[in-house]
């Protein structure tokens, strides 16, 4: 090893805000500060859709289609409910806009709901997220009816 190799590990050197000594960096920012995280689309609307379903007067979720769609899926064995569904998300940096798609309970103030689900999905967003949620669009797209899920007793026509 000649004097200069020597001289250059024996002596820290810094480069941007790091002292290196003998191959080591030490970095003055703290651990948790070092890297980016990114938050998926799907993880802002699985926690958006749960905290939404956590209100009273909140039947369901979606319009037609993608509920007819979500019933299917969940009578299929092994099938999980989608929690996503009627829920779309835009999702920056730092911030996220949310719209949510419900069926309430008929006879619930739907105005009532709609701030609950709002402050709900909010809450839950920025708590888990850390992301500012800048928004939570609500559209109410059905109402359930009391005997809308009761079967059809009646006998077959066909037999």
């Amino acid at each position: 090893m000649t004097a200069t190799q020597e001289k250059t590990l024996a002596r820290p050197e810094h480069v941007n805000g790091a002292v290196s000594r003998a191959g080591r960096s030490e970095v003055s920012e703290p651990a948790g500060t070092r890297g980016k995280t990114s938050i998926a689309d799907t993880v802002v609307v699985k926690i958006a859709g749960r905290a939404a379903r956590e209100i009273p007067g909140v039947h369901d979720m979606g319009g037609g289609l993608s509920r007819t769609l979500g019933a299917v899926r969940d009578r299929v064995p092994g099938g999980r409910p989608n929690l996503g569904r009627g829920v779309k998300v835009e999702v920056g940096e730092r911030q996220a806009a949310i719209d949510v798609e419900l069926v309430v309970e008929y006879g619930v103030p739907v105005p009532d709901v709609a701030r609950d689900v709002r402050e709900n999905v909010i809450a839950a967003v920025e708590r888990i997220t850390g992301l500012e949620v800048v928004e939570v669009n609500i559209a109410i797209t059905d109402v359930h009816l009391p005997g809308d899920d009761e079967t059809d007793t009646a006998e077959a026509r066909v037999a």
